[in-house]
C-alpha cells in the first residue's frame, strides 16, 4: 500500500468515527450576542454597602442574602462577581495572618457564629452558577475611621504601628515599608493557595487620595531609603514602591497558579490632558499609580479602569477615555471598563447611559474590549431604576463564557463523553478528568451556534427544543473542548 493510499485511509477513518461520535473541532459561536464577554459586578463588603446587608444578622440570613445576590446575577447572566475580602487589613475568610472583619460580625476579629467561611462559600456559590469569582484586596488602607480604637492585636496597624499613619478621615500603612510590602503580598497569596479563586483584584487605593493642604507623612521612611543611596525623587520612589507590589505579585501568583488572572482597576483617568481634552484628577501624580506602566508591561491579564463618568462630556469623556486605554494595551492583554450603575439612583443617570456604556465596549470588542464590570451589585440586585429589567430585556439576553486568555496556555479539556439525546432530553457522562468547570450547549439557529445554556459541572443532561446541539466542557479559564453534535426529535418545550 502506497503513502498516499495510507493516507487517505486514515483520514476516511477518522471521518467515520467522527461522523458515529458526533465529535467535532469547532467552537460554535452566536452572531447577535457575544458568545465571549465579561460580565462582573463588584461585591463591596466594606461598610456594608452590598453584602452583608447588616454585620448584626445572623450567619443563616448573611448567607440567604449572598444566595439571593448570586441568584439575581445568574438571571441576568453574569458570569462573574468581584469579592471585596480585604478591606482594611481584615479578612472576610479564616485566615492566620489578619483579623476577622467587623463588617461581618460588628467587632474585627470575632469569628462568625455559627461558623462559616464567607469567602470559601461565595466560591462554592458562585461556581454552582457558573460565575467566576475574583478576590478583591485593598493593599495599604488600615481602617475606614482615624482611631485605632477596636483594632485587634493582629492588625497590620497594631503590629507595625511605625508604619501606621492617621491620614483624613483613615488610617493607611506607608506602602514604601517592606513589611508592609511584604504583608500585602504574603495575605494575598495566602488567599491564592488556600482558596479556589478565579482571580485576584485590587481597585484604586493606592497612596491614598490626597487631604487638601495636607502631606502623605512618608519622610522618613523616604529619607532612610536616600540614606541607604537610593537616588529616586519622592515622588518616583512613591510609584515604584506601588509598581514593586504589582509586578511582584503578578509573578508570585503565575508561579503558584497560572490559571489565577489578576486584574487592577485604578481611577480611569491616568494623568490629567491623557488623552488630549480629558481634565480631571491624576492618579499618576496624586495616588502615585502608573497604572499605564502596568498595563504595557503586561503586569496584569485583565485592566479594569474605573470610567466612572457619562459619553457625552468632553472634559471626562467615557468613550474618549476607553479608546485611550485601549491604545495603551501593547502586551495584548484584555480591557474590561468599569461601569458606575450607581449613578442611575445617586448621580441622575438614565438607564439607557449604561445600556449606552455597554454597546460601546461591545462596538471596541476587535480592540480587546471584552467586557464590563459594574459598581456595585446591590443595584442589580435591587433592579434600582429599572437597571436590572433592562439587562434581562436589551443586554444580558443570552449567556456568555468570560473570554480567553491566550497567554496563560490553558490545556483543552476532553469533550463530553457518552452523549445522547431521549426524547427532549441530552445527557452525557459525568467529568472523569476534574478538568471541567462547565458544559456549554449551543443551538443552531438559521447559519449559527448560538450559545442557549452554561451549566454547571455537577448536571449531565439539557431538555430542549427539537433541532440540533453542540455541547462542549469548559474549564476554569474557559477554554471549550470540541463540540460534540447531536440531534433533538422532539416538540417539548424547554425546560432545561
Amino acid at each position: 500500500m502506497t503513502t498516499t493510499m495510507r493516507s487517505l485511509l486514515f483520514v476516511c477513518s477518522y471521518l467515520i468515527l467522527c461522523l458515529q461520535c458526533g465529535i467535532w473541532g469547532l467552537k460554535p459561536i452566536g452572531a447577535d450576542w457575544p458568545t465571549r464577554e465579561f460580565r462582573a459586578a463588584w461585591v463591596a463588603t466594606v461598610a456594608d454597602i452590598d453584602w452583608p446587608i447588616s454585620s448584626r444578622h445572623t450567619s443563616n440570613q448573611q448567607q440567604n442574602e449572598m444566595i439571593v445576590l448570586l441568584d439575581k446575577l445568574q438571571d441576568l447572566n453574569f458570569n462573574a462577581v468581584v469579592f471585596q475580602v480585604r478591606c482594611a487589613g481584615d479578612a472576610m475568610y479564616h485566615s492566620q495572618i489578619e483579623p476577622w472583619s467587623r463588617y461581618l460580625t460588628g467587632v474585627q476579629g470575632k469569628a462568625p457564629s455559627p461558623y462559616y467561611d464567607p469567602l470559601d462559600f461565595v466560591v462554592n456559590e458562585a461556581h454552582k452558577r457558573n460565575m467566576e469569582v475574583h478576590a478583591w484586596f485593598n493593599p495599604y488602607r488600615a481602617n475606614t475611621s482615624p482611631s485605632r480604637s477596636g483594632l485587634a492585636k493582629n492588625h497590620m496597624a497594631i503590629e507595625y504601628p511605625q508604619y501606621a499613619y492617621t491620614y483624613g478621615s483613615d488610617i493607611y500603612m506607608d506602602p514604601g515599608a517592606k513589611p508592609v510590602q511584604d504583608r500585602a503580598h504574603d495575605v494575598i497569596m495566602d488567599v491564592v493557595k488556600r482558596y479556589n479563586v478565579d482571580g485576584v483584584h485590587m481597585d484604586d487605593y493606592f497612596y491614598p487620595y490626597p487631604v487638601s493642604g495636607v502631606s502623605f507623612p512618608d519622610s522618613h521612611t523616604y529619607n532612610a531609603y536616600r540614606s541607604a543611596g537610593g537616588r529616586l525623587s519622592h515622588d518616583n520612589w512613591r510609584r515604584e514602591n506601588v509598581n514593586n507590589l504589582i509586578q511582584r505579585l503578578y509573578s508570585s501568583i503565575k508561579t503558584l497558579k497560572n490559571d489565577v488572572k489578576f486584574g487592577l482597576s485604578p481611577f480611569g483617568i491616568w494623568k490629567s490632558g491623557y488623552p488630549s481634552g480629558i481634565v480631571g484628577f491624576s492618579s499618576y501624580d496624586s495616588q502615585y499609580a502608573d497604572s499605564r506602566k502596568w498595563f504595557m508591561e503586561g503586569w496584569v491579564d485583565y485592566m479594569n479602569p474605573q470610567l466612572y463618568w457619562r459619553i457625552d462630556p468632553p472634559k471626562q469623556s467615557y468613550t474618549h477615555l476607553m479608546d485611550w486605554w485601549l491604545q495603551q494595551n501593547t502586551k495584548h492583554r484584555h480591557f474590561y471598563a468599569g461601569c458606575y450603575a450607581g449613578r442611575v439612583v445617586n448621580g441622575g443617570w438614565p438607564v439607557s447611559e449604561i445600556r449606552r456604556q455597554v454597546e460601546e465596549s461591545r462596538d471596541r470588542n476587535n480592540q480587546l474590549s471584552l467586557g464590563n464590570v459594574f459598581f456595585s451589585a446591590k443595584y442589580f440586585r435591587d433592579n434600582s431604576k429599572g437597571l436590572a429589567d433592562m439587562f434581562k430585556s436589551d443586554l444580558y439576553t443570552v449567556p456568555a463564557l468570560a473570554p480567553e486568555m491566550s497567554w496563560l496556555n490553558s490545556t483543552v479539556p476532553p469533550p463530553p463523553s457518552n452523549v445522547q439525546a431521549s426524547g427532549n432530553t441530552v445527557s452525557w457522562s459525568p467529568d472523569s478528568s476534574g478538568a471541567v468547570r462547565s458544559w456549554a450547549v449551543y443551538l443552531q439557529q438559521a447559519d449559527n451556534w448560538n450559545l442557549v445554556k452554561v451549566l454547571n459541572k455537577d448536571t449531565t443532561g439539557y431538555t430542549g427544543l427539537r433541532g440540533q446541539y453542540a455541547i462542549t466542557a469548559v474549564n476554569r479559564l474557559s477554554t471549550e473542548s470540541d463540540a460534540v453534535i447531536i440531534n433533538v426529535n422532539s416538540d417539548q418545550p424547554v425546560i432545561g
